[in-house]
């Protein structure tokens, strides 16, 4: 009985290819060139030919060129079959010795799977009735020293699909699904912005005192300045001077950075959608978003109804709306006395197994207890609003309840998706906020909001009653493509060092 043979080992296969790149160039192929331009992008030629029976396509001579790279092989002698992929598609080739020449076959016997070609020729169809390209010439334009992951299992090893994303990509076509629809979102969103009067702007990354939100911010050095800088966690305060300098409607897709932990739902690197509105309040930024949402939805999934992680969500408005203290009732099972009272409320969030610093106002105990009692059933779209003011530094006082804001959150699916706000624009108000901030971070809080004389200064000079809101891309994403992680929604996720080197 003879043995079963056994698969080559990855250095085996290192070495394999090398030797056949060192035959290459010996018979004076180059590995690298760059004079090849396509005639079209595979899909192109799919759509338009793959309706026309064999007959059309024997009397068709067009001869098209086009280029990809090599995702299987199946030789039998003096032909061979190949499938080529470019980023729109992939087309099967068929490559005849007594087409392309001897001299020319016996080099592309040396071709491997993984390395991108340009082959030239006319279509026709094989006994299978599938589309094949004819090849009268094929030409090596990028070798590929490493082999692709194994046809059936493909790179199942999750963290090395975010850490070899470029692999991930090639052989994953559900990744690249996700990436072109991320994409659209984004520019659909600028498209629905721009349409209703709102104007795109940039502002900086690097700033001199992290502000806009309360997290703990990542830390950089300025030589020529002689200063420290921060990575932005939030771009509201720098939107927000806009506001000040008589732009009314101001938006800003941007990056934030935090120095928090890394979960399913968390990235210490992220995108937002942040947008501000002069002479609007946070009840017309409800109704826009509910509006956004659903136009996405329509546009991106051909419906507002869709599906996340076996959820069926209904995204047609008008959505469900509650206050941050009825939510804590009708969802969270509280008595007003449990979350009202701050010993009460901090025993039971210790006896749901969170901690309580010392010195953690009775918003931010209530806040703990909404995250852990509410925001998990919140799957269909909630708006929540009026929270507590001591953990909203940056919103606008309720006029008939001071002790709470004029502030929503979004969730959707057990997440946050969206937090808006009308804003404080009354800078003694302002200064007040920012000072109990200040004494809550030298109490030990790394993630209370900074002091910023110069965003006081800029409210003095008078901004206009306005609401503001951001939204989280990546979640968004995630909720439109069935992700249950951030990390598959982010081409490049951040990870711990790898263990040790190949």
């Amino acid at each position: 009985m003879a043995k079963k043979k056994q698969p080559a080992s990855q250095s085996q296969v290192l070495q394999q290819r090398n030797e056949k790149a060192a035959y290459l160039e010996n018979a004076g192929v180059d590995l690298f060139p760059n004079e090849i331009h396509k005639d079209r992008d595979i899909a192109s030629v799919v759509q338009e030919y793959t309706p026309k029976p064999a007959e059309d396509l024997e009397q068709d001579k067009t001869v098209f060129t086009l280029c990809g790279r090599i995702m299987a092989l199946r030789s039998f002698g003096k032909a061979t079959f190949l499938h080529v992929q470019d980023e729109s598609d992939r087309l099967q080739v068929f490559v005849q010795r007594d087409t392309v020449g001897q001299e020319e076959y016996t080099r592309f016997k040396k071709f491997d799977i993984g390395d991108i070609i340009g082959v030239s020729g006319t279509l026709f169809r094989t006994k299978t009735n599938e589309l094949t390209l004819n090849a009268q010439d094929i030409k090596l334009l990028s070798k590929s020293f490493r082999p692709l992951p194994e046809k059936y299992h493909g790179l199942k090893d999750v963290e090395s699909r975010y850490r070899q994303r470029y692999v991930d990509l090639i052989v994953n076509p559900r990744a690249r699904s996700i990436f072109r629809t991320r994409n659209r979102i984004v520019r659909l969103m600028r498209d629905f912005l721009d349409s209703r009067g709102f104007m795109e702007v940039e502002t900086p990354m690097m700033q001199p005192i992290p502000g806009g939100a309360t997290a703990k911010p990542f830390e950089t050095y300025h030589n020529a300045l002689d200063m420290t800088l921060y990575l932005r966690i939030a771009p509201e305060l720098y939107l927000k001077r806009l506001l000040v300098g008589g732009f009314e409607q101001v938006y800003e897709i941007n990056r934030n950075f935090r120095n928090e932990g890394i979960s399913t739902q968390h990235n210490p690197e992220f995108t937002m959608l942040e947008f501000y509105w002069a002479y609007a309040t946070f009840h017309d930024l409800m109704d826009l978003t509910e509006e956004m949402f659903a136009s996405l939805a329509r546009e991106v999934l051909g419906s507002t109804r869709l599906t996340y992680q076996e959820q069926d969500i209904d995204l047609s408005p008008p959505w469900q709306r509650l206050t941050f203290h009825q939510s804590l009732e009708t969802i969270g099972g509280l008595r007003p006395e449990q979350y009202q009272d701050q010993e009460q409320a901090t025993q039971l969030v210790q006896k749901l197994g969170e901690n309580v610093h010392v010195s953690e106002t009775l918003g931010k105990v209530q806040a703990k207890l909404f995250d852990l009692l509410v925001e998990p059933k919140l799957i269909q779209p909630h708006f929540i609003y009026q929270y507590p003011t001591d953990i909203s530094p940056l919103s606008r006082r309720n006029e008939q309840d001071p002790s709470v804001t004029d502030r929503f959150e979004l969730f959707i699916s057990g997440r946050e998706m969206a937090n808006a706000f009308s804003e404080l624009n009354d800078p003694r108000d302002q200064r007040e906020r920012f000072e109990a901030q200040a004494q809550a971070k030298a109490q030990g809080d790394e993630e209370s909001h900074f002091m910023d004389e110069d965003y006081i200064r800029a409210l003095e000079y008078g901004m206009p009653p306005a609401a503001g809101e951001g939204v989280g891309i990546d979640r968004l994403v995630m909720l439109f493509t069935d992700s249950p992680s951030i990390r598959e929604v982010i081409l490049f996720p951040h990870l711990k060092p790898e263990a040790s080197a190949e």
